[in-house]
């Protein structure tokens, strides 16, 4: 079959179409042929056209499959023969293009398929795993007079066993027998193969047995499958055996075997077995390859014994043997888990001086962290840089390794390079990656950018995390805090917004930093609003912020705001800055927003503070504000609080120099009831400008009051100097 393929890879000669096609003319119009002695100059020549089957194939990738593309490709060809229609099935672009370009030319009568056609098509379908047509045009070959031959069941066999279809694969080979397709050991290996893989040791032996009952000799290859197929079912007695039968037979092993018993017996841990098979090769002077070699390393690094696999590692070089990418990939997490970082280092550099690069990438995070923990940083980064020389992509869980640990080692320059070239390549949002950089790392570059003036760039990467999934909480916070040390607290409410609608975690101290930060630039309305922010987060500013808020408010003539925030502050159980809040009711009141003045002073009081009311009345009468002292004296009155006489005396006073009699009637009545007045000279004063007004009842009431209250002073002096006597 190789020998057939090789030659069906052939390029479709267009020399041939003038025996095929009876207007060879118009086919050779579509070629063009320059002979090697043309003196056209090299810039100047066409460019040599595209053979006929890829001209075919980008036909069919680029257009949908309709009668208008087959009739542009008849045009094309009028004539088919064998050798093209091969060629189109082998460069076609996808399984689908193949099978409807082999249906065609079959069903249009271009063409009747021989049998390398069928193959090409079922081992096409089989690798695309549309097992179904390939059966189906298996099954249907001696309805066309193709006849079957071995090759193509053992095909279909393997197509099934590698799609994971056990079962299908035994039934076809059942069915050879009933059709009378002559099995021979090549089908028994291909069964051998499907069935071993699948962990069916026990069907694996009775094929076996059944195949030497029938009188076919078994062959080294089909005790390679068998051997390797118990081992992989842990039936490590069965493979002895069949390993033991196999000599018996006088078939004897070759590289490929013994590389197996290595293999199988690193698999259960058993690495003296492993080594004395190892041995055994030798003294048959069946030479080890690089696959030998590397499994034994493979087994000595499982245990731990790492020093005999760097001993067999330098033997195999010592013999020509030149490691693999599978050596290296296999020896390095050896030399990790050891800690033996500086010899991991001279390997990773002889890799990269051959640019072979490992088959897992992911040796390259443990050795980069292996270098960290054993505290050398430079060969750390000599990994990363390896990394791009030999083209391995690298990855964010790269960089945040490096800059966890730079940042750990205080070296925050070189950690900051690191994270320029992460966020410069957007490393972070590469779909195909499958290291992310962790918290660990990232939350410490990003404190040290936001408690260093470069809150900015680490919002940049912390924007990439975030188009990852990232909702970090501290990291959140950091860059809050960060902006407004910064003085951009916009940028710092923005990110608590977010946290907001993504019901992330905010910290007091970010707020905190907030509403420092707008007072620092003299907004003191936003610094009101980002405190009610706060306090929607659940957190409790301090009195010194409340007492911030409320200077800077009043500072900016904002009396009322401040007067809201003093309201809170008190809800919120604080009882400081007494003389902030005297200020604070003394705006309201001279401003005229009596009623909310009063309301705060209640709310004082329901909190056992007392306000200074006196200081608040002397300073209205002094101020002319006599409507907002009467009312403030009411308040006062109604609920008993203490007031000095001088107090109650400036507001008659005011209230008499302004002539506004009747209120000062009022007053006083009030102040007489509840036994506040001494000093009647302002009372008579009072009745004489009643009486001057002509309110001479209210004069009348008031002058009967203060006879009243001095008759009953007068008894109850009477009544205790007898009591003291007696």
């Amino acid at each position: 079959m190789a020998s057939l393929c090789a030659s069906r890879a052939t390029i479709f000669n267009p020399k041939k179409l003038s025996t095929i096609s009876p207007t060879p003319l118009s086919l050779r119009s579509t070629f063009f042929f320059y002979s090697s002695e043309s003196r056209i100059p090299t810039g100047n020549r066409p460019k040599p056209q595209e053979k006929l089957e890829d001209l075919i194939c980008r036909m069919m990738s680029t257009r949908a499959w309709t009668t208008r593309l087959q009739n542009s490709i008849r045009n094309l060809v009028p004539s088919f023969d064998h050798e093209l229609v091969y060629n189109v099935l082998h460069s076609a672009k996808n399984s689908e293009h193949a099978l409807q370009f082999f249906r065609w030319v079959e069903r249009s009568g271009l063409l009747r398929h021989d049998r390398e056609t069928h193959f090409k098509i079922i081992q096409i379908l089989g690798r695309a795993e549309k097992l179904n047509h390939a059966r189906c045009i298996l099954l249907d070959m001696p309805n066309k007079g193709v006849d079957w031959d071995e090759d193509l069941w053992v095909l279909m066999i393997d197509s099934y066993g590698k799609a994971g279809i056990v079962q299908e694969s035994v039934k076809l080979f059942q069915k050879m027998e009933e059709l009378g397709v002559e099995r021979t050991v090549k089908s028994y290996n291909a069964l051998f193969n499907v069935i071993t893989r699948r962990g069916r040791y026990m069907m694996a032996k009775r094929y076996f047995n059944k195949m030497v009952n029938e009188g076919i000799e078994p062959t080294r290859h089909t005790y390679n499958l068998l051997i390797w197929g118990f081992f992989l079912s842990s039936k490590l007695d069965t493979a002895i055996r069949f390993f033991e039968d196999m000599k018996s037979r006088e078939i004897m092993p070759d590289v490929v075997t013994y590389n197996t018993m290595i293999n199988g017996y690193n698999r259960v841990k058993k690495i003296e077995e492993a080594e004395k098979y190892f041995v055994e090769m030798k003294a048959r002077n069946i030479e080890p390859n690089v696959i030998s070699y590397t499994t034994l390393i493979k087994g000595y690094s499982s245990v731990g014994r790492i020093d005999d696999a760097l001993r067999l590692f330098e033997e195999m070089k010592s013999f020509g043997i030149k490691p693999n990418a599978i050596t290296y990939s296999t020896l390095l997490p050896g030399l990790c888990d050891a800690q033996k970082m500086s010899e991991a280092g001279i390997i990773l550099k002889e890799m990269e001086e051959k640019y072979i690069a490992p088959k897992d990438n992911s040796i390259f995070i443990r050795l980069i962290a292996g270098q960290c923990e054993a505290g050398d940083l430079d060969a750390a980064a000599d990994v990363l840089k390896t990394m791009i020389r030999l083209s391995v992509p690298t990855e964010a869980g790269h960089y945040g390794v490096l800059i966890e640990n730079f940042c750990k080692g205080g070296i925050y320059d070189r950690a900051v390079k690191f994270l320029d070239k992460l966020i410069e390549k957007e490393i972070v949002l590469r779909p195909q990656s499958t290291l992310s950089m962790e918290p660990s790392a990232y939350n410490l570059i990003i404190d040290y950018l936001c408690n260093n003036g470069q809150t900015g760039k680490a919002e940049t990467l912390f924007r990439q995390l975030m188009k990852t999934g990232v909702q970090d909480p501290v990291a959140f916070n950091n860059l809050v805090c960060g902006h407004s040390r910064e003085g951009v607290p916009d940028s710092a409410f923005e990110l608590l917004k977010i946290m907001g609608r993504r019901k992330v975690l905010s910290y007091g101290i970010a707020h905190k930093s907030l509403v420092e930060s707008y007072l620092k630039k003299g907004e003191p309305a936003d610094a009101k609003t980002a405190l009610d922010n706060m306090l929607e987060h659940g957190h409790d500013p301090d009195s010194l912020l409340y007492r911030s808020v409320m200077e800077s408010l009043m500072g900016d003539g904002r009396v009322q705001t401040a007067s809201r925030v003093m309201k809170i502050m008190l809800e919120k159980g604080v009882k400081e800055h007494m003389d902030l809040i005297s200020t604070i009711l003394e705006a309201l009141l001279m401003r005229g927003h009596v009623e909310e003045a009063l309301g705060r002073i209640e709310l004082l009081l329901h909190n056992s503070l007392s306000p200074d009311l006196d200081g608040l009345l002397s300073v209205l009468c002094e101020k002319g504000k006599i409507t907002a002292a009467v009312k403030l004296l009411d308040f006062g009155l109604e609920r008993n609080c203490n007031i000095e006489f001088s107090s109650y005396d400036k507001v008659l006073d005011s209230l008499v120099a302004a002539g506004k009699t009747l209120n000062a009637y009022s007053i006083l009545c009030k102040m007489m009831e509840k036994g506040g007045v001494k000093d009647h000279k302002s009372c008579e004063e009072l009745i004489k400008s009643l009486n001057d007004e002509g309110n001479t009842k209210q004069a009348d009431i008031l002058r009967r009051m203060i006879l009243g209250k001095e008759t009953t002073l007068d008894s109850n002096k009477r009544k205790k100097k007898t009591a003291i006597a007696t």
